[in-house]
């Protein structure tokens, strides 16, 4: 059966379409019309005056509904999922921590499996890790921390295309051979929890480095040595206009004025927003998967109090601070949850806009940016699991 969304703002690559109406036939768009005439047999959805706008696409995310990815089980995926589905993530990339070989193994199993199914939201797995700066860890478990081993990383790399994405900080040994690899086998290679300097930013860059991991969080801003002051990895990713950057936009781990900053420059075809949240996102049970990992004054962090651990944001939470909080135009933010996400990790040929023959991914957002109707693959995303 045909659907059809009336009485709409729908954000397209053109701009803001006032009334017309967006045509589903089933997992697809069929047409964005400017015409609001009701197709017969159609069901109707009245979005009521509110934003329709592309699903969410998000690039990074550990956990949500009380499990984590790192459990690796089937249930953990399907209940974090189902929880970031009904905030408005219509596609998503499973995040693990510095993880362990078999943790990585039994993961890749469970994306793999879940990738398979149909109208699957899950595009593929992202590896957050081991191989980072041990002085950058945050909230990576320290033990687990290491310089890139290729012959860990090759085999994985070989038996599990679901790898889409894997972050690491490039100036450790062994850095420029694993980006290499990484874009062999068609892999997003990003920096992040990293003290990269100018010359390790640039060298990994022309290795095939184009992404950097929660841009200002576990990375040096500007600082200085004795008299004379020195590039972050920060100031060096700005001073790399082709690389991209993600964001996690709660308005705490990058406040809102410093959001606004990353937008001016970056501009909105190289910042994604992302959650980065854990199992406590979405849940009443405010439980990490991480006993070192404390929910306090909205955001995850160490017991210790010496790091931020991650978020409990949703997707309609990043694109409420974006524009409630730093003052960026809705059809910006909600492009930089879709459709550049989409670009990055090279999806974009089916997610990100709204456009005939691409997936049903739809979110709607009233007036206040409230989220009020999700639909994931043609199909209404409802609250129960």
């Amino acid at each position: 059966m045909l659907k059809q969304i009336l009485n709409g703002r729908v954000l397209t690559p053109q701009g803001w379409l006032e009334g017309g109406s967006v045509i589903i036939d089933g997992n697809k768009i069929l047409a964005v019309s400017n015409s609001d005439l009701h197709i017969v047999d159609a069901e109707i959805i009245d979005a009521k005056g509110c934003y329709v706008v592309p699903g969410g696409v998000d690039l990074h995310v550990h956990g949500g509904g009380g499990r984590d990815f790192m459990e690796g089980t089937e249930e953990a995926f399907r209940v974090a999922i189902k929880a970031h589905m009904k905030h408005g993530t219509t596609s998503i990339f499973p995040t693990l921590s510095s993880s362990t070989v078999p943790m990585i193994e039994a993961a890749c199993e469970t994306c793999e499996k879940l990738m398979a199914e149909e109208n699957s939201p899950v595009l593929g797995l992202h590896l957050e890790g081991p191989y980072f700066n041990p002085k950058q860890a945050g909230a990576q478990i320290p033990e687990w921390i290491k310089p890139p081993v290729a012959e860990e990383y090759e085999p994985l790399l070989d038996k599990y295309p679901c790898i889409k994405r894997w972050d690491e900080a490039p100036e450790l040994p062994g850095s420029i051979e694993f980006i290499q690899s990484c874009r062999k086998h068609g892999v997003v290679a990003s920096i992040g929890h990293t003290r990269a300097t100018y010359a390790d930013v640039v060298a990994g860059h022309k290795a095939g480095m184009m992404h950097a991991t929660h841009f200002y969080n576990a990375m040096p801003v500007v600082y200085k040595e004795h008299e004379f002051k020195v590039p972050g990895t920060v100031e060096s990713v700005y001073a790399l206009p082709d690389m991209t950057v993600e964001v996690i936009a709660d308005g705490i781990h990058v406040p809102p004025v410093m959001l606004r900053v990353v937008y001016q420059i970056k501009g909105v075809e190289k910042t994604a927003l992302i959650t980065d949240s854990l199992a406590c996102a979405a849940s009443d049970e405010g439980v990490a998967f991480d006993p070192r990992v404390i929910l306090e004054d909205g955001v995850c962090k160490l017991a210790d109090h010496s790091a931020l651990a991650g978020s409990i944001a949703t997707m309609d939470r990043l694109i409420r601070t974006c524009v409630q909080m730093a003052k960026i135009p809705m059809e910006d933010a909600c492009r930089m949850a879709s459709e550049t996400p989409a670009k990055i990790m090279g999806v974009f040929d089916r997610k990100g806009s709204l456009e005939d023959g691409k997936d049903a991914d739809i979110m709607m957002f009233d007036k206040d940016l409230k989220l009020t109707y999700v639909m994931q693959m043609g199909n209404e995303v409802t609250n129960e699991l």
